[in-house]
C-alpha cells in the first residue's frame, strides 16, 4: 500500500490528464477464461472500475467516463441484460452512497445516453445516484448507459436544428431602411398628386380625363403605395407587422455542434483507453476525440486492469506531454471547463 501511494506520488509531480476515458472490454472473456459465470464477469469489471476510479481522482484526473453499457448490447439475452441492468443499479448506489469512493474525492455522477431506453426501475436508481453526489465539485463520473456516438451527435443534430428554426426575437426599428423608404414614397406620391389638382383646366366642370385624373390621385394620397397586407404576418407590441427572422445556418460552427453533445462542458478528452486487445472504438467517444487525444489498446482485460497496468499508460502519457511543450506544441489543459464546472 505504501509503494503504491510513493507511485501515485510521483505521478502528480508531472502533467495528469484531466478527462481520462474508459471502454472497459473483456468482462465476458475473462468469465469464460476463469470457468464462471458471465455475470460474474461483470460484477468484477465493476471492481476493477472501483479501483481505477481511486487511482483517477488520487493522482488528480478530474473527469473519468466509461462506456457501460452500449445500445447495441440490447441485443444480447435478456438475461445478460437484465442481470447488467441489476449491476449497475447495485454498484452505482454503493458507490454514490455518502462516505463511499465518490464522496471522499468529491465526484458527482453524470449518467449519459439515452435513458429513455431503460425502464423505470433502473432510471430512479441513476437518479438517485446523480441527486446524492449533485454537491459534490472536485471531480466527475460520466457513466455512459445506454450510448453510441452515432446517437449523441444525432441528438445534437436534431437540437441544433430545432433551436435554429426558432425565430429571433423581434427587434422592430422605427428607423429602419424598409420603414424610411416607405415614407419616402408615401410623400412624394402625395406631392405629386397635389400638382395634379393644381393644373386643373377650371375650377368648375370638370372633363372626363379631369375627373379620372382626380379619381387616380386621391386613391393615391389615400392608399400611397401601400405594400399588401399579409394577414399571415405576426405583429408586435405596436401593432405593426414584421417579418420573422432566424438563425442564419451558415453560422453553424463545429463549436455549436459541441453545445449540444453530453460533454459540452467537460475538459477536452486527454487519454482514452480501451482493453482486451481490440483495436477499435465502438462507437465511443468520436465526436470527442482530436488530434492530441491519446488512444491506447491494451492486451488485458478489463477484470484485470489495476494500477500497475495504468501507471506505465500514465508514464508515457506525461512523456509525451512534456515532449509536445518542449517542442512548442499547443494543447488544450480543460482549464476554462473546470472553472465552470466548480462554480455551477
Amino acid at each position: 500500500m505504501q509503494l503504491r501511494e510513493l507511485l501515485i506520488g510521483a505521478l502528480r509531480q508531472g502533467p495528469i490528464p484531466q478527462h481520462v476515458a474508459f471502454v472497459m472490454d473483456g468482462n465476458r472473456r475473462f468469465a469464460r477464461s476463469h470457468r464462471i459465470e458471465t455475470v460474474e464477469g461483470h460484477n468484477l469489471g465493476f471492481e476493477a472500475l472501483a479501483r481505477i476510479l481511486e487511482v483517477c481522482y488520487k493522482s488528480g484526473v478530474k473527469v473519468v467516463t466509461v462506456y457501460a453499457f452500449s445500445i447495441e448490447n440490447f441485443k444480447r439475452s435478456k438475461y445478460e441484460v437484465d442481470a447488467l441492468m441489476d449491476i449497475a443499479k447495485v454498484k452505482l448506489s454503493q458507490l454514490a452512497q455518502h462516505g463511499d469512493l465518490l464522496d471522499r474525492y468529491g465526484a458527482s455522477v453524470r449518467v449519459l445516453g439515452q435513458r429513455e431506453l431503460l425502464k423505470p426501475d433502473v432510471i430512479e436508481a441513476m437518479d438517485r445516484a446523480v441527486n446524492l453526489t449533485r454537491g459534490n465539485k472536485d471531480a466527475i463520473l460520466n457513466v455512459c448507459f445506454p450510448y453510441t456516438s452515432q446517437a449523441e451527435i444525432s441528438t445534437a443534430i436534431r437540437d441544433t436544428v430545432i433551436e435554429y428554426s426558432k425565430p429571433l426575437p423581434s427587434q422592430h426599428r422605427s428607423f429602419s431602411e424598409s420603414h424610411i423608404t416607405y415614407n419616402i414614397r408615401s410623400r412624394h406620391l402625395s406631392t405629386a398628386s397635389l400638382k395634379v389638382r393644381s393644373y386643373s383646366p377650371s375650377s368648375g366642370a370638370t372633363s372626363d380625363t379631369e375627373d379620372s385624373i382626380h379619381s387616380v390621385s386621391s386613391s393615391t394620397t389615400l392608399h400611397p403605395e401601400s405594400p399588401p397586407e399579409d394577414p399571415i404576418l405576426p405583429e408586435d407590441d405596436l401593432g405593426l407587422k414584421h417579418h420573422e427572422t432566424f438563425p442564419d445556418a451558415e453560422t453553424i460552427t463545429p463549436e455549436t455542434l459541441n453545445e449540444h453533445m453530453y460533454t459540452r462542458d467537460l475538459p477536452p478528452l486527454d487519454l482514452l483507453i480501451r482493453t482486451s486487445g481490440v483495436e477499435r472504438l465502438s462507437d465511443f467517444m468520436l465526436w470527442q476525440c482530436h488530434q492530441d487525444t491519446e488512444i491506447v489498446f491494451l492486451k488485458c482485460l478489463w477484470p484485470e486492469f489495476d494500477l500497475w497496468t495504468f501507471l506505465p499508460v500514465l508514464v508515457e502519457w506525461q512523456w509525451k506531454r512534456r515532449k509536445g511543450i518542449e517542442k512548442g506544441k499547443g494543447f488544450r489543459d480543460g482549464s476554462e471547463e473546470l472553472a465552470s464546472i466548480k462554480q455551477s
